[in-house]
């Protein structure tokens, strides 16, 4: 009933109130303090390099250089910086690409990419005087990968198995396991795994492949797909079951889409994404970007 009484057109307004409402803490926090030209035209430049990497995998090349590139910035400047790039990126990738009810979803999406990114791995210790010593330090540190990959990945496999079971008790009309429950449990997994790894991952390519390739196919595909449901249907003319039934069809149809993309942009960290962030840290370090 309370679809019924919702009307479609409302739904862009609510997109533009969650895109306020996302980017509105963080704004508080930059006002909160002084702001270097330094740093206003690193993020600048992040997201210029963010906007023409996506531009180049949408008409040139097969990966997606622009959502790996707002993960690394995450890693390299921390969840705020992430957050502000991937936002702001997505809003000028899409005056190329274009503008829509989108929009506001596309840019949380990137936005959440790039925070995360920032929660979930370790900085490179401050006492080793050279950027290049820096970054052989965490390198060596490396070999721990594995280990400390260890309890985000059983949580996200928990989660998806209990996922599954859920499927087998309690299928809800689901003729399959491959939907909204991949991204639903996931999302559940990712948590627990940011609990048990908080700023402590190692930025090694077997972390950084993992991270992208779950983050970008269980965040950034869940919310995108939510976005469909919302805003391609005329919700004031479904009753609840066919609202449900519209969510479990896009969740469905969205997945081999949301599998692509997490492993073009899995691809592009695994092959570039150690070189990308040694250059980063030596302009972080270099021009005395701790905190932006």
């Amino acid at each position: 009933m309370i679809l019924r009484n919702i009307d479609h057109s409302a739904y862009l307004w609510i997109s533009l109130l969650l895109l306020a409402v996302s980017i509105l803490p963080f704004l508080i926090h930059l006002e909160g303090r002084r702001i270097r030209a330094r740093e206003v035209a690193m993020l600048s430049l992040l997201s210029a390099m963010t906007v023409l990497g996506d531009l180049l995998s949408q008409t040139v090349l097969p990966i997606q250089m622009g959502t790996a590139m707002v993960i690394l910035s995450g890693i390299a400047f921390g969840p705020e910086t992430g957050f502000l790039v991937g936002s702001l990126s997505r809003f000028l990738v899409n005056f190329f690409l274009g503008q829509g009810i989108w929009t506001p979803w596309q840019m949380f999406a990137w936005g959440l990419l790039g925070f995360l990114a920032g929660l979930s791995f370790n900085k490179v210790s401050p006492s080793l005087k050279d950027p290049y010593d820096r970054w052989k330090a965490r390198n060596r540190r490396n070999s721990r990968s594995f280990r400390l990959l260890t309890g985000p990945m059983l949580s996200l496999l928990s989660c998806e198995l209990l996922g599954y079971i859920s499927y087998l008790i309690l299928p809800l009309g689901d003729h399959t396991f491959w939907g909204w429950r991949v991204y639903a449990f996931g999302f559940l997994g990712l948590l627990l795994g940011l609990l048990f790894q908080h700023k402590r991952l190692p930025a090694d390519s077997v972390t950084l492949t993992a991270f992208s390739f779950v983050t970008v196919l269980i965040l950034y595909g869940g919310i995108m797909n939510l976005s469909t449901v919302l805003t391609a249907n005329t919700l004031s003319e479904l009753t609840p079951r066919e609202f449900w039934d519209s969510a479990r069809a896009y969740y469905l149809a969205g997945l081999s889409y949301d599998l692509w993309h997490a492993f073009r942009t899995a691809f592009i960290v695994f092959l570039l994404g150690n070189r990308v962030l040694s250059r980063l840290e030596r302009v972080k370090i270099k021009y005395g970007f701790y905190r932006i």
